[in-house]
Formats: C-alpha cells, structure tokens, sequence
C-alpha cells in the first residue's frame, strides 16, 4: 500500500509544484521588472534562477519526505497519509513563497534608495 501512496502522493506533489511555480514565473516577471528598473534581460536572468530554484528545493523536499512515511495498511490510511503530506508540502510552498517575497521586498527598497543617491 505504501508504494501506491508514494505515486498518488508524488504525482499531486508535480502538479502542484509546476502548476504554481508556472504561476510565480508569469506573474514575478512583472514585479521583479520594477524592481531592476526595466531591464528585461536581467529579469529574464532572475526569474529562470528563481523558477529553477522553486522546482529543486520544493521537488527535493517531496522526495525527502517519503522518508518520513509511516507504512498504511488500508486504503483509509493511504488517504490520510497522501492529505497529511500533501498538506505539508503546500504548507511549505507557502512559507518559501512569503520568505521570498520578503527578500525580494528588502532588495527592492535597498535598490531604491541606492537609486535615489
């Protein structure tokens, strides 16, 4: 049963992963463009770093945590074992995106004001 709780669990962990990393990458060029004032290449540059980052921390997280697994013995377990995860990861998902968005709040007001001098 375990084995069949990795996949379904894996499989949910992709999707959401890609589907919102997708979402951070079409959506953050915008904002990191007024951060770099225009530059499209170099926004171009950060978003693919920060986009490729995305995916190896939150895909290597995922597969970490298959060794915390506990083993289920039933279907019911299996459901609750793929929810538990599962929620973990989106927790996770969000306290990097905050964390990110925090950093990238601090560079542009530091960028800012070098640029106002």
């Amino acid at each position: 049963m375990n084995v069949a709780a990795y996949i379904i669990y894996l499989f949910i962990t992709y999707i959401i992963t890609v589907r919102v990393g997708k979402s951070f990458y079409i959506n953050g060029r915008h904002y990191i463009l007024t951060i770099v004032y225009g530059d499209e290449k170099l926004t171009d540059f950060i978003n693919k770093i920060l986009l490729s980052g995305y995916y190896l921390v939150n895909l290597g997280y995922a597969t970490i945590m298959l060794s915390f697994w506990k083993t289920v013995n039933s279907l019911a377990d299996v459901i609750a074992s793929v929810c538990n995860m599962t929620g973990k990861i989106i927790l996770s998902l969000a306290i990097i995106h905050f964390a990110n968005m925090l950093i990238i709040k601090v560079i542009g007001k530091k960028a800012t004001s070098f640029h106002k001098l």
